[in-house]
């Protein structure tokens, strides 16, 4: 695929009346200061008819106008503490063609060819860019790269449905909530669990780490595509929960995960006495009391690090798993998130670092996984219909996972999992496998 650059230009925001103040300097918080510091790459494909460039482009400026952080610039205030300037600099705006029609590139699969359908992620300032690719048969990829500091999934997904609101025409409702300083710490604070080791890693650990996880950097990495039908859901959610009793059955997602951890491990050939541990995002809007608005705009995540010997987790059956997950994701609660506010605030020291890290090549014997199941990202309509294809860019670490609801719209989910190419064939022959065992 031979993706050629038309044009690339810088775009403003686009204000009806008198524009704001562009002095205002807005600090992270102590959710935005432990994400990852990196940006993020989705990509987005329209069958005609599509609209036209000018009503992306115009949508997208009109609702920088109500997002502002993104048309901003990361920095620190004359205090030292990093946010954002809301200065608007603006995005960088890319027109892209083909070509050839979008049938002959079909399916888009996550490989490196995927990199040239949205702007490097590398040596960026912008804190948003879009590329607009057009197709000789009228189909459009729409390529989007957004900083993780400025916006979770969940603030991003409300964006998205914004700018296709003011695409077509509508009122951007609802408006954001943009008050990144309303997580206080409590006088006197109380640190009821450890954040070092989850939120927090010290240097010389960290370095120590992603020494070990890019000792194989010589292997070859694959971002394999697995479809899990709803049919098959349905029985692994079953299988999850036939040792639960009358108590709650397990989620379609924690079963999944659960799943996907033996698979992945038993895959791996790794020792059946080692530790291996998930790294589950955890999103605080419905955690915290009192409840956080849906509409806040910024980053309100923790993680669920659920760990088990691997011999257990092979030998015992999916429930153990399964259950495994469920419990750390439920300890994630109210109190958890305000000891981390508090310890954030309190008890950081210049030796601790965030362990959110997009550096590492691998992360094995451990996982993470980004769920996009409930986020709305297939609403963002242009004008002339929703998306026929929805995913992450290309992302070659290993153990780093990515779910997205399956563009069929039938409840059924799409797993992005990068393995070690030699591992690949034995996932593929046991990936809709429950029969696991350890060596």
């Amino acid at each position: 695929m031979n993706v050629k650059i038309e044009s690339s230009r810088i775009i403003k925001p686009l204000y009806e009346g008198t524009p704001p103040s562009i002095i205002t300097h807005i600090p992270f918080n102590v959710f935005d200061n432990v994400t990852f510091d990196a940006l993020m790459a989705l990509i987005y494909a329209y069958r005609p008819p599509t609209p036209p460039t000018s009503t992306i482009e115009t949508g997208l400026r009109k609702t920088l106008a109500v997002y502002r952080e993104w048309a901003g610039r990361i920095g620190e205030d004359e205090h030292g503490h990093r946010g954002v300037f809301l200065n608007d600099e603006g995005v960088r705006f890319i027109e892209a063609s083909v070509d050839a029609s979008l049938d002959e590139v079909l399916p888009l699969k996550p490989s490196p060819s995927m990199l040239s359908l949205h702007p490097s992620l590398k040596d960026v300032v912008e804190l948003i860019q879009v590329q607009v690719t057009r197709f000789t048969c009228g189909s459009v990829v729409v390529g989007f790269t957004g900083h993780h500091m400025i916006a979770d999934g969940h603030a991003a997904s409300n964006f998205f449905v914004a700018w296709g609101q003011a695409c077509r025409g509508m009122e951007i409702t609802p408006l954001p909530m943009n008050d990144r300083a309303i997580f206080r710490p409590r006088d006197p604070p109380l640190i009821e669990y450890n954040h070092v080791g989850a939120e927090f890693v010290s240097k010389l650990i960290n370095k120590e780490l992603t020494k070990v996880n890019n000792e194989n950097k010589e292997r070859s990495i694959i971002v394999h595509k697995v479809h899990f039908t709803l049919e098959f859901l349905g029985k692994l959610k079953a299988n999850a929960s036939f040792m639960n009793g009358k108590a709650k059955v397990y989620s379609t997602f924690e079963s999944l995960i659960a799943h996907l951890w033996r698979v992945i491990t038993k895959s791996r050939e790794i020792n059946a006495s080692q530790n291996t541990q998930i790294r589950i995002s955890v999103d605080g809007r419905r955690r915290i009391i009192p409840r956080v608005p849906d509409e806040f705009f910024g980053n309100i995540v923790l993680w669920a690090f659920p760990t088990s010997k691997v011999k257990d987790l092979l030998d015992e059956p999916l429930h153990y798993a399964t259950k495994i997950i469920h419990d750390a994701i439920t300890k994630i609660d109210d109190k958890y998130f305000k000891s981390f506010i508090d310890f954030a605030n309190h008890k950081v020291t210049e030796d601790l670092i965030p362990s959110a890290d997009m550096e590492k090549d691998s992360l094995c014997p451990n996982l993470e996984v980004d769920s996009w199941l409930r986020f709305p990202f297939y609403d963002l309509d242009f004008g002339t219909g929703c998306p026929f294809v929805f995913m992450p860019s290309y992302y070659p670490t290993e153990g780093m996972m990515f779910l997205v609801p399956s563009f069929i719209g039938d409840g059924s989910i799409d797993a992005f999992i990068p393995l070690y190419e030699d591992n690949l064939p034995t996932f593929k022959k046991i990936c809709y496998s429950l029969d696991l065992k350890a060596k």
